[in-house]
């Protein structure tokens, strides 16, 4: 594995290996000195074309936990805001000899155009409305922790798929690993062309969240994307709310067992109520800290490891 563009690249023993290795990293967060070796000598460099704050600090921890050195560039501030392409970006960049480029773009499949164009290892910190492999995986790792072998366990992804890059890679993971997903929106958020999209890739799909809600082994809340929503989705907040968040009664009909995942940020009152974010079941902190250790494993294996 050259690069990480796609949860698509990984096989189940690849994400597997990632979340072992991961689950090492994690140990390391919890030293008093968080430092290893192992990418010493190596640059990453972050090119964020959009406003992040937990993917894009996650992967600098991670990368200077290992080490490395680690280099930010937002498009604000840099050449891109003068008008320079991303092609002579990402080249310019690679010029200065850096070993990997972290990328996060608003155009979907722009990291794997630059693989065309640069030496340095991709990875995807994720691309429009497309994919984000390393949510996917530290939403898997998170899940696994509390749950165990995902393979057979049922996991719903619910709210704005439409305008999500997190259910594609999580949906493809999480197949991959054996799990039993339920895509459910409203027909308005829901992507078209479902139906086939789920008979090729083995999943189910509902507009009821109440009726899939007591099957769950893992609820996964999407955020509602007004920023890409140009048009009337839903009536009001309010309706959404009763027909799709995860409410206070919502969380009475949620088995025992089961988990609240959602990757951030959250409209809490919107997809999620205060209650529901800070249950004891949430995950949601979890994942947050998954993410660095996560991060850690992806950069490992890519720059120091064995992939």
């Amino acid at each position: 594995m050259k690069h990480l563009l796609s949860a698509a690249d990984l096989s189940r023993d690849d994400a597997l290996q990632i979340m072992d290795t991961a689950a090492q990293m994690h140990d390391v967060q919890r030293r008093e000195v968080k430092k290893l070796p192992v990418l010493r000598g190596r640059t990453v460099v972050n090119l964020f074309f959009e406003d992040s704050t937990r993917t894009r600090s996650s992967f600098e921890i991670a990368g200077k936990w290992l080490s490395a050195d680690v280099i930010n560039v937002s498009a604000k501030g840099s050449s891109v805001s003068k008008g320079e392409s991303l092609r002579d970006t990402v080249m310019t960049v690679a010029a200065m000899g850096v070993d990997a480029l972290v990328i996060r773009h608003h155009a979907s499949g722009a990291p794997q155009q630059v693989t065309d164009w640069v030496d340095a290892i991709v990875v995807n910190a994720g691309d429009g409305t497309h994919e984000h492999p390393t949510q996917a995986l530290l939403d898997a790792y998170t899940m696994q922790a509390r749950l165990g072998d995902l393979a057979g366990k049922h996991v719903g992804i619910v709210g704005d798929l439409t305008h999500s890059r997190v259910v594609r890679s999580n949906l493809l993971l999480l197949r991959t690993l054996g799990a039993e997903v339920t895509l459910v929106a409203p027909p308005t958020l829901m992507p078209s062309g479902i139906a086939d999209w789920s008979a090729v890739e083995g999943f189910s799909y509902s507009y009821d969240f109440d009726e899939v809600l007591p099957k769950l082994d893992a609820a996964m809340m999407l955020r509602v994307q007004k920023e890409r929503m140009t048009g009337g989705f839903f009536p009001t907040p309010r309706e959404y709310t009763v027909g799709y968040g995860l409410t206070r009664d919502r969380l009475r009909a949620l088995p025992e067992h089961a988990v609240i995942c959602h990757p951030g940020p959250m409209n809490r009152g919107l997809e999620i109520t205060a209650d529901a974010a800070d249950e004891a079941r949430s995950l949601v902190l979890d994942q947050v800290s998954a993410g660095v250790a996560v991060r850690m494993s992806v950069l490992y294996h890519l720059l120091g490891g064995e992939a």
